[in-house]
């Protein structure tokens, strides 16, 4: 399990995890050496040990390696450190297109075709160089804060030109962008990607996926059998000219399809342009329901029905000699009938016998069926005249009781007809499920010795807190205030979390505010165990008593045997006035004021 500070190949610091996905976690980290967050994907350890795994995990390196565009997260190294593998990519610090799209609904059609040209830029380069992302999806395109796109995720991309695969032909996607040739057990083609991007287009301007269901199976057969919703008929203002785009890229026959991303991104570039106006919908060329359809030999009863034919016509041809001649003619024409009749006997049951050796022989091509449900999977297999067994295993992908795939085969492999398939079924979920220790205020020891006998690792660091702060005003000594994994989240025995606990400290308070005086004041520092040392300051300004100053900041800690200044308001003397002593002095000099006598 990689941690939180954790150097991998003694470089990459690792920072806190930014996304868990079924093959790698992905990290945020510093490289140590060029100065600068990378994002770490590293492989499950679970996986380390499968060696087609691996091999699989190399491969997406090294086709990733040779892709440069500028809408491409970019991969800078790769390795194995310590039985961890791991590709160290581009960190881009934005979010997804499928959060904007939630947060937002539709996009405003220049928006949306902005962002179609920069998806269909990148993958025409991928396409150039052999590689099919086959995952194409909202949650897979990063939206940077200037507009730009990068797409990322090519894990289970497949190199075209590769001459050994592993799983060439599974449906690792999600349904929802599923092209109908891979729904119907076909491998991936740059088709496949087309089909993607028109539904992800789709989402774009209508906020909501085309096709819905309660499961992936219902969701599968939607994607083969029924037409994508019209964008124009939900709404007006999008134009014939951008529903015409998604309908060719999301045709069910491959044929009605652009041939190239390339073609559709020129068909992007002047979908808004008055040129356009008035364009007519588009009638596919070819059937959209001409799909490769499974063919079938010749049943028991057909043979048997072939073989009675045949001796009705023998009968009614010797039945026709014995009226034509007669005598030694009419004993030739029997014996005739009669050998020819064992001949043709002898036909139909050589025949037969290779028919019935023929069926026994037969290969067939093994179907998609992870994430179906056992019923239909049973149906599926049993019409192609297989023997399901089936096997219990844990998962983290697939609902409990639903198929997660073959144990010992792979989509699309040839078995006879006839043999035995083991058939993986999920028993649910795998992990220890932890809970929202934050919300419900529980204390870092009890929680810790909970996980630990689960086989969690529980790492616990103290932050300091105040109950006078309204985020911890209910905060006590050892509460957990924060954990590193998210609620409902399921560990497995090894894994790691991080709890955050509160260490309650004093701080001191705004003694400036109004509400205190130097007894309240005094009160404080004889409670915490504090030094008290009042001053005074004349000013006119003030009334007295005011508190003007304190020697320590509020909100800092208070800590024992500190000394603590407070300066207080003191008013001026008053001045004094000296009495007037001379008696001569006319106390009322108008009152003679105006006489001349």
């Amino acid at each position: 399990m990689i941690i939180k500070g954790q150097k991998i190949d003694g470089r990459y610091q690792i920072i806190r995890t930014i996304g868990e996905g079924g093959m790698a976690n992905v990290y945020l980290a510093y490289d140590t050496i060029l100065d600068r967050e990378v994002a770490v994907k590293v492989l499950r350890g679970d996986l380390a040990s499968d060696e087609k795994f691996v091999k699989r995990f190399q491969r997406e390196a090294k086709a990733a390696s040779s892709l440069n565009h500028p809408n491409i997260v970019e991969m800078y190294d790769v390795g194995e450190d310590n039985g961890n593998y791991f590709i160290v990519m581009e960190y881009i610090d934005g979010k997804t297109l499928k959060s904007l799209i939630k947060k937002r609904g539709a996009l405003s059609l220049s928006e949306t075709v902005d962002i179609m040209m920069q998806l269909t830029s990148a993958i025409a380069c991928a396409h150039d160089s052999y590689l099919i992302h086959r995952d194409i999806k909202p949650q897979n395109v990063l939206i940077l804060e200037d507009g730009r796109v990068k797409i990322t995720d090519f894990g289970i991309a497949i190199a075209m030109n590769s001459a050994e695969l592993t799983q060439t032909n599974s449906v690792m996607g999600s349904v929802h962008y599923l092209p109908p040739e891979q729904a119907n057990g076909s491998g991936a083609t740059i088709k496949s990607d087309i089909y993607s991007l028109g539904i992800l287009m789709y989402e774009c301007l209508t906020g909501k996926l085309p096709f819905k269901g309660e499961n992936a199976v219902e969701i599968a057969i939607k994607q083969m059998k029924e037409k994508i919703p019209s964008l124009c008929a939900q709404n007006d203002l999008i134009p014939q000219s951008i529903e015409n785009i998604v309908l060719r890229a999301c045709a069910k026959n491959p044929k009605n399809r652009y041939d190239s991303v390339s073609e559709m991104y020129e068909d992007l570039k002047t979908a808004l342009s008055k040129e356009r106006e008035g364009e007519k919908r588009i009638v596919y060329k070819y059937p959209e329901n001409d799909l490769e359809e499974t063919k079938s030999l010749p049943t028991l009863d057909k043979i048997k029905e072939t073989r009675e034919e045949r001796n009705e016509d023998i009968e009614e041809e010797v039945q026709k000699t014995k009226k034509k001649k007669s005598g030694k003619g009419l004993k030739i024409a029997v014996i005739i009938a009669i050998i020819t009749c064992i001949v043709t006997l002898v036909t139909v049951v050589v025949l037969a016998f290779y028919l019935l050796n023929s069926s026994k022989n037969e290969t067939i091509s093994l179907p998609y069926i992870a994430e179906r449900s056992r019923e239909v999977v049973e149906q599926t297999l049993t019409d192609l005249g297989l023997k399901v067994e089936y096997e219990e295993e844990p998962s983290d992908n697939v609902q409990e009781g639903y198929i997660i795939d073959y144990k010992d085969a792979r989509t699309n492999d040839k078995v006879k007809k006839g043999s035995t398939v083991t058939v993986l079924i999920s028993s649910g979920l795998t992990g220890y499920q932890i809970e929202d220790y934050v919300a419900q205020k529980r204390n870092v020891e009890v929680v810790k010795l909970e996980l630990e006998n689960e086989g969690i690792k529980v790492v616990t660091t103290a932050k300091k807190v105040s109950t006078t702060e309204d985020e911890y005003k209910d905060a006590y000594e050892g509460m957990i205030i924060a954990q590193s994994k998210e609620p409902n989240t399921r560990l497995k025995e090894g894994s790691v979390i991080e709890l955050t606990y509160a260490t309650l400290i004093t701080v001191y308070p705004n003694f400036l505010d109004g509400t205190y005086d130097k007894d309240k004041i005094q009160q404080f520092c004889d409670d915490n165990e504090i030094v008290c040392e009042f001053k005074e300051s004349q000013t006119d300004q003030y009334k007295e008593g005011t508190i003007l100053k304190q020697g320590r900041p509020a909100g800092g800690e208070v800590k024992k045997g500190v000394t603590l200044t407070i300066t207080i308001a003191k008013p001026f003397p008053e001045p004094e006035v000296t009495p007037n002593t001379d008696t001569n002095t006319n106390e009322n000099p108008d009152e003679n004021a105006g006489t001349n006598e």
